[in-house]
């Protein structure tokens, strides 16, 4: 494939929820342009686009595919995304890489939760909007329902640039509404015939409402078109299509069906014809707060939305050409490691095959393989200084605690991790110290899932998962005095320490130690192991193994032996004259504490506030966002929380968002407590 044009390349996002039909949009349009010898599909595991081994067994899109389609003079790179809430963040960077986002909905479910989502978010990047009708041959499929649907949710700018001959069976073509033409496609190819005379009276409808929304892009024709002083021509409404798409006055409406291939090729026409090309769209935001526009001027640069690690070859960067061209050989500069990247091939990507091409020119989509450092999100040019505004990668908030099986393969447990995190900045791993723990925080439990597998299959590491701890901390609430004392004798040397303590209660404010021996009852030169021997009791904790926090402790007395004393020996008599304090000082387990931003729909608040209450968290205060959401406020014990991205999407029906921080402590209830004393007495009986 020659590398194309600036101004003859078209790239379009496919958007919208799992099972509306967008990889067999994107799986018809290979097959009707000569790419592909047949027509694939997901659900028999033979797409083209589908073909990760995941994809295949969960027979849904995962990650972004790349379906490069040439057509008559131009290049169509169609962009195959995820349209579940947990690869939601690849979906997001993919749509920076595009000019138009087409929405795909089905004809018998309408715009869903997922689709909603996207759309606001193509509204933010400022990204042009068109939607697909697909599976109008399904049964109960309504085209006028549909399109009511649409207008309620997202506004009356969509206007229909095709409608269906027939539903449901009786589907059977296409009219289009823009050259008044019925469109049938028929074996491989497609039949063009005059409207037949049951439809006209429709098509004249929709054609006069597609006049109405496309003359606004010219102020001149539009006061004519007002003053009724004549219709939009042919030449003229043509003339205004790409205008109005550009400047998001018109949102078009196509239909079809992909499994039959209905409304397919004039589609691709109309993309080719009237769909912005790179240097139509916006200028991208860069990273100091500039802009930086598409051209084919200036020098070669590009940015990184998608990394995908190949287990045959590797690295793969997915690349959007800002400026200039490229070509293999080329050295760039990565704006944010300022580290010199090869560009030793570039490719072009057609689902899990890459083909090798000369040259890459501003605005077109390609594969460079092999990157040594550079991420996702990244930003390569000659000089180094271009660097776009970071991706909107959400933040994940399902963290889960992943152990081998085998203790030996932890390295390579962490190796691949690593790599996973590296590759997608949506999933985050951290050990947790004071748990010992390895917590990978995902999306959801289909990532989590997807990952095990691929862990599996790649690394050959079997894992299991288990409950996140939940980092609790013990305090004391009352002020206790205590002797510790500790004598050993074994013929030699022995050991003698003796220290007196007084712990009292130091909210907010750490650990403290005060030193107020007087007289020399200890030597200066072993009250430091006092302290040693104090934080290590501290870290045990005293009923329930949690690490101690708060705690003023004052040693105020002792004794010691010229000859037997040593820093050992005062240390081990402060573990004892702590735990002894601590039994007189009423000590409590504290529970983390997480304050909480949910959103959701007004439908669903009350459900959520009931829910909260439940967890025994408290509301803090409501309000509501741009996108007419409540927002709850609320503070909550965080191991009540700890996974609640699965239930907030039962409750909202996926539609709930929510931001969560760790916010202090505060003292657990005497259940949670006594559960958790219990936990631990059990382990110290089992020796563990």
């Amino acid at each position: 494939m020659a590398a194309p044009e600036t101004l003859h390349v078209r790239n379009i996002v496919l958007v919208g929820q799992d099972g509306a039909g967008k990889t067999s949009l994107a799986e018809a349009m290979l097959y009707i342009s000569g790419q592909t010898p047949r027509m694939g599909t997901t659900h028999d595991g033979k797409s083209y686009l589908d073909y990760d081994a995941e994809e295949i067994k969960r027979k849904f899109t995962m990650g972004t595919s790349v379906a490069p389609i040439p057509y008559k003079d131009y290049k169509i790179n169609l962009l195959d995304t995820s349209g579940h809430p947990d690869f939601i963040g690849d979906t997001l960077a993919t749509m920076h890489a595009a000019e138009m986002a087409m929405f795909v909905v089905d004809a018998v479910e309408g715009p869903q939760v997922m689709t909603t989502k996207l759309w606001r978010e193509a509204e933010t990047m400022r990204l042009s909007r068109s939607v697909f009708i697909n599976h109008i041959d399904r049964e109960h499929a309504n085209f006028d329902v549909i399109m009511a649907a649409l207008h309620a949710r997202f506004g009356a700018r969509l206007g229909v640039v095709t409608i269906p001959i027939g539903v449901d069976k009786d589907f059977k073509g296409v009219i289009d509404i823009l050259r008044m033409k019925a469109r049938y496609f028929e074996g491989d190819s497609e039949r063009v015939e005059e409207i037949p005379d049951e439809y006209l009276e429709q098509a004249q409808v929709a054609r006069d409402k597609l006049c109405d929304l496309v003359a606004e892009a010219d102020d001149d024709l539009m006061m004519k078109y007002l003053d009724g002083e004549e219709q939009l021509t042919q030449a003229e409404l043509e003339g205004l299509f790409d205008k109005a798409i550009a400047q998001e006055l018109f949102i078009p409406v196509f239909v079809g069906s992909t499994i039959i291939k209905q409304g397919i090729q004039g589609l691709m026409e109309d993309i080719c014809t009237y769909f912005p090309h790179p240097t139509a769209h916006g200028p991208i935001p860069t990273a100091d707060g500039g802009e930086v526009k598409v051209s084919k001027e200036g020098e070669p640069a590009c940015f990184v939305f998608k990394t995908l690690a190949d287990p045959y070859v590797g690295r793969l960067s997915f690349v959007k050409v800002l400026s200039g061209t490229l070509v293999p050989g080329l050295e760039l500069l990565n704006a944010r490691t300022g580290k010199k990247e090869r560009l030793g091939h570039v490719c072009v990507m057609k689902g899990k095959e890459t083909t090798p091409v000369k040259s890459a020119m501003a605005g077109d989509i390609v594969v460079v393989p092999k990157l040594v450092e550079t991420r996702t999100g990244d930003t390569l040019s000659e000089s180094g200084s271009i660097a776009i505004a970071p991706l909107p990668f959400p933040i994940p908030q399902y963290p889960v605690a992943i152990e081998a099986v085998n203790k030996k393969e932890e390295d390579k447990l962490g190796t691949f991790l690593a790599r996973v995190a590296e590759n997608d900045p949506t999933v985050r791993i951290e050990r947790h110290e004071d748990t010992h723990q390895t917590v990978v925080t995902a999306m959801g439990e289909a990532q989590i899932d997807t990952i095990l597998s691929r862990l599996a299959a790649q690394a050959k590491v079997e894992t299991k998962l288990v409950p996140v701890r939940i980092p609790y901390r013990e305090t004391i609430r009352k002020t206790a005095e205590a002797e510790g004392r500790h004598k050993k004798q074994t013929g030699g040397a022995g050991q003698f320490g003796d220290c007196w303590l007084r712990l009292e209660p130091n909210p907010g404010c750490g650990y403290e130690f005060v030193d107020a021996i007087k007289g020399g009852a200890i030597p200066g030169g072993l009250v430091p192991a006092v302290d040693k021997g104090v934080q290590e009791a501290m870290a045990e904790g005293v009923i329930a193994g949690y690490p101690m926090v708060d705690v003023k402790c004052t040693v105020f007395d002792g004794s010691y032996h010229p000859v037997d004393s040593n820093e050992m020996a005062f240390k081990t008599a402060a573990r004892i004259g702590f735990r002894a304090a601590c039994e007189q000082a009423t000590p409590v387990v504290l529970e983390p504490m997480a304050t909480m931003s949910i959103a959701v729909g007004e439908s669903f608040a009350g459900a959520v506030m009931g829910d909260i209450s439940t967890r025994c968290g408290r509301i803090i205060g409501t309000d509501s966002n741009d996108a007419g959401e409540t927002v709850i406020m609320v503070r909550v014990p965080y191991a009540e929380v700890v996974s609640y991205t699965k239930d907030l999407r039962s409750i909202s029906r996926g539609s709930g968002s929510y931001t969560i921080e760790l916010d202090g402590y505060e003292q657990a209830p005497a259940d949670v407590q006594k559960k958790l004393v219990a936990e631990y007495e059990a382990k110290r009986a089992a020796g563990n």
